[in-house]
């Protein structure tokens, strides 16, 4: 049953509906910082988490919850005796859902911040929160974001808890999480060394959107976005890409990149057709399609 939920985010989108979703529950909600102004602000009973830890937020907020107090409440287990035990003696409950997501350090270095915006964007505080809470998801619930927040409260509504099948999910998902936001970081690190061939090779992708077919009809595909290129563009018209449509614009967005000037290229099963370079792009575009009519 979910009791007391911490609730530090920097994305809001949707945080008042949902928290006022717990709050309607019986939810005693905790926070910090500016979700707790925040929250406040939307009139939504809140208690600081220095309220519980008697320390202040110190240095900027870049300490706010890195605490032994707030990680015993979410990393005792509730069958120990002996925990329960020790948080009866340090005077806390525990807690039994966190609501965090990260500091936006992709999207920062994205719009082209320099070094030292991007490192007061690399969230310290949030990963260890929820890898905590991930750990001990037999009692914890670890809510990482707001397309979640529909399905915990209609799961709360209707059965009164999470089943451990939901709670291992979101921890599964936390820990996938995590290590995208870690394998981010440390890509942009090395990009800064010139680094080409790193020792250990961080990948990760997230998956945009599910796609009608894979090579063939009978196969599964989905679209998963990695750093820049073809996957940040936005499609203006048509219908649902396929795989092969995909991949016959990649080799399209790879080929023109070989030329300084405005340049088009039409592709045919990864095969270019036709490509010219123009003054301006709607040229090029027609001498392209014209070298194979």
């Amino acid at each position: 049953m979910i009791r007391r939920a911490l609730i530090s985010v920097s994305n809001k989108q949707g945080l008042e509906e949902f928290a006022r979703g717990l709050q309607s529950l019986g939810v005693e909600i905790l926070s910090t910082g500016g979700t707790a102004k925040f929250l406040r602000e939307k009139g939504i009973e809140v208690k600081e988490v220095a309220e519980i830890t008697k320390f202040p937020e110190i240095l900027d907020g870049r300490v706010k919850t890195l605490h032994p107090l707030i990680h015993a409440s979410i990393l005792a287990k509730r069958d120990d005796p002996s925990h329960m035990r020790t948080l009866a003696e340090l005077g806390v409950e525990p807690i039994d859902m966190l609501v965090v997501n990260l500091y936006p350090f992709e999207e920062t270095v994205l719009r082209g911040a320099g070094l030292d915006e991007a490192v007061e964007q690399i969230d310290i505080g949030g990963p260890t929160l929820i890898r905590a809470a991930a750990k001990n998801f037999k009692w914890v619930a670890v809510v990482t974001s707001p397309e979640q927040y529909g399905s915990i409260l209609k799961e709360l509504r209707e059965k009164g808890e999470l089943s451990e099948r939901t709670r291992l999910e979101l921890a599964r998902r936390t820990f996938a999480m995590t290590s995208a936001y870690d394998a981010a970081i440390e890509n942009y690190l090395g990009q800064l060394e010139g680094e080409k061939l790193p020792k250990i090779l961080c990948l990760w992708a997230e998956k945009l959107q599910d796609l009608r077919y894979g090579e063939n009809p009978h196969q599964a595909a989905a679209l998963y976005r990695w750093g820049e290129g073809l996957a940040q563009g936005r499609k203006l018209q048509g219908k649902e890409l396929s795989l092969n449509n995909l991949v016959d614009l990649d080799a399209a967005w790879s080929l023109v990149q070989e030329f300084e000037e405005p340049t088009a290229a039409v592709i045919k099963h990864t095969n270019p057709c036709g490509v010219a370079s123009a003054e301006n792009i709607c040229q090029a575009y027609r001498l392209a399609r014209e070298c194979d009519p």
